[in-house]
């Protein structure tokens, strides 16, 4: 069974950082495109980040640009996003999602095929 297994989320002040992690377990992740979602109170779920499937190429959305990097270390089999001068709308829900196939629209969430649990970023002003 496949398992997605976020980390890292909390309560940061405005211009703080955080790491989230995104531990899967129940296959390989180090060769398909893994990517972050948020989902605000209100709102639709929204792309975040995303890693091609050979980790060499990188996909951000305009909001997050210059601020968020997303890694992954194969070896853990976990991806990261590392979030830097976190902002008040920067607070949701970030959801971990891995898809099954190599060549996919990142930044469409029905794209892919495992989700993780969610874990909670609030930002304070």
């Amino acid at each position: 069974q496949v398992q997605l297994v976020e980390s890292g989320g909390g309560l940061v002040q405005a211009g703080g950082s955080l790491r989230l992690s995104c531990a899967a377990s129940g296959r390989t992740f180090s060769s398909t495109p893994m990517g972050w979602f948020r989902q605000a109170p209100g709102k639709e779920r929204e792309f975040v980040a995303a890693l091609s499937y050979s980790g060499d190429r990188t996909y951000y959305a305009d909001s997050v640009k210059g601020r968020f990097t997303i890694s992954r270390d194969n070896a853990k089999n976990t991806v990261y996003l590392q979030m830097n001068s976190l902002k008040p709308e920067d607070t949701a829900v970030y959801y971990c999602a891995a898809s099954k196939y190599y060549s996919i629209i990142y930044y469409s969430s029905g794209e892919y095929n495992y989700w993780g649990q969610g874990t909670q970023i609030t930002v304070s002003s």
